[in-house]
């Protein structure tokens, strides 16, 4: 069955930082490279929710070695642009970690809060590896040193929106990645 897409009107609070084809691209080098550095085996990947569900249906779709998919739910913004410094783990994963090959996948890093207590919790596990992808970095905002194995793009500062990201639950469904302009980064 073939969809047509529409296309979704941008808000103008949002300006483009990368392009649907921008991302794309950048998504197939990582998966790529994931499917070299995975090869004979049968890596679990974890993203994290909501943000990173749209990357990681595109990045397992774009692997050539099998994988398995679950989800953890972590957030520290609420309905703000910055972090509250409290990350909240609401949905925990579904499938044992001990020995396996974890591929933990987020969509932004930015103070590091988040990704940072995910790994720790997935570390407590016990999995072989554990491989961290994240589509973009941010810089500037750092709170936690957090290791990262692959990077699709690095931003300044800015409140990312798009591809799965969003504000106050809004802006998911864009194809490209948008930065949320200050004048209009308040609560709807």
């Amino acid at each position: 069955m073939t969809q047509t897409r529409t296309a979704v009107a941008v808000p103008p609070e949002l300006a483009l930082v990368c392009t649907p084809a921008q991302i794309a691209s950048r998504v197939r080098a990582m998966a790529r490279q994931l499917s070299r550095t995975f090869a004979g085996r049968e890596p679990l990947v974890v993203g994290i929710l909501k943000g990173a569900f749209i990357f990681v249906a595109d990045l397992v779709r774009l692997m050539d070695i099998p994988v398995r998919v679950s989800f953890v739910q972590a957030a520290s913004y609420g309905r703000a642009t910055s972090s509250t410094g409290r990350v909240q783990l609401s949905h925990g994963p579904d499938q044992e970690f001990r020995d396996q090959d974890v591929i933990l996948v987020d969509t932004v890093l930015d103070t590091g809060l988040t990704l940072d207590t995910v790994i720790g919790r997935l570390r407590q596990a016990g999995p072989r590896s554990l491989t961290v992808c994240v589509l973009v970095k941010k810089e500037g905002r750092t709170q936690r040193e957090v290791p990262v194995d692959q990077v699709g793009f690095v931003r300044p500062q800015g409140f990312l929106v798009g591809y799965g990201t969003d504000w106050a639950e809004r802006y998911r469904q864009l194809d490209g990645l948008y930065v949320l302009k200050e004048e209009k980064a308040q609560a709807p």
